[in-house]
């Protein structure tokens, strides 16, 4: 939503001013197309050079995930806390091998599928269960498992920004692509050399349109949506830190409601559920899970 208005706020203040200050846009509507086919075109052929096929569709995916926002919001922090509360009760009270069908087979698992969202997101699935395995198979030295998580988070956070750095690459070479594209529209110009002032006057502000578009794009819409992109990656990134947190406090030896508080310390602040809300969604959870 918030994107959606500051492109609003963009195009009337920017297109506004400079019809206030007495601009025409005959100038920019005729030389537009072809500035654009120069200046966006070259920039997505450079972008396909520089980058491997999966990078493409995860950056178109990124612009609408900086359109829609953050997947993950309050709720979906509290109900993965209590999911992690119950993996590791049940895993404290009942055993390994009370745990072992829930890790082993989470699409059919009563624990998981009471929190269907999580339980649709396999990369989450994932890293839960692939952890939990561990520890069940003795792999139970918090300073080794944390050292463990931490790479294999290291390695999913370089993977995940490679399109958001791509968009940002992009980004940064607009207002040289803009200045390709105006450099050929001033040759064009020199060509017409013999022609009266009021035609090379408007060839000339055809060719700057090229300037103009290529800053424009840069900094006034590539640009801020590779930022807000970054943004979300980094606040969906922290649902894999707060899953860390809660399974390394309890290798700590902390108790199941102590390590979830400890997990719920590193939710984003914005999402953090209160100490009461979280100990209300406990209480809840139904018993026979």
């Amino acid at each position: 939503m918030f994107v959606i208005i500051g492109l609003v706020v963009v195009m009337v203040m920017v297109f506004g001013g400079f019809m206030l200050a007495g601009g025409k846009f005959g100038i920019i509507i005729k030389a537009l197309p072809f500035e654009l086919m120069i200046i966006f075109g070259g920039a997505i052929g450079a972008f396909i050079m520089a980058n491997q096929g999966g990078v493409l569709g995860k950056s178109i995916k990124g612009i609408m995930k900086a359109l829609k926002g953050p997947k993950w919001k309050a709720d979906d922090f509290r109900d993965l806390l209590s999911l992690l509360f119950l993996l590791i009760k049940t895993m404290r009270t009942k055993g390994v091998v009370a745990l072992e069908p829930h890790i082993e087979n989470p699409d059919e698992s009563k624990i998981f599928q009471h929190f269907p969202k999580i339980a649709a997101d396999h990369h989450v699935v994932d890293f839960i269960c692939d952890y939990m395995r561990m520890m069940t198979m003795n792999f139970d030295d918090p300073h080794q498992m944390e050292d463990v998580m931490d790479k294999d988070l290291e390695k999913h956070h370089a993977e995940e920004h490679e399109p958001q750095h791509a968009l940002q690459t992009m980004a940064d070479g607009l207002p040289a692509i803009g200045i390709v594209a105006a450099v050929l529209g001033i040759i064009k110009t020199m060509g017409s050399i013999n022609e009266p002032v009021e035609v090379l006057g408007k060839m000339v502000g055809g060719a700057l349109v090229g300037t103009f578009l290529g800053i424009f794009l840069s900094y006034l819409m590539v640009a801020p949506l590779a930022g807000r992109f970054n943004q979300i990656l980094t606040e969906e990134g922290q649902f894999f830190t707060v899953i860390k947190t809660v399974l390394i406090a309890h290798l700590h030896g902390q108790a199941p409601q102590i390590a979830v508080e400890i997990g719920r310390k590193n939710v984003p602040t914005h999402l953090q559920p209160s100490f009461a809300d979280m100990e209300e969604a406990l209480d809840e959870l139904p018993p026979d899970l």
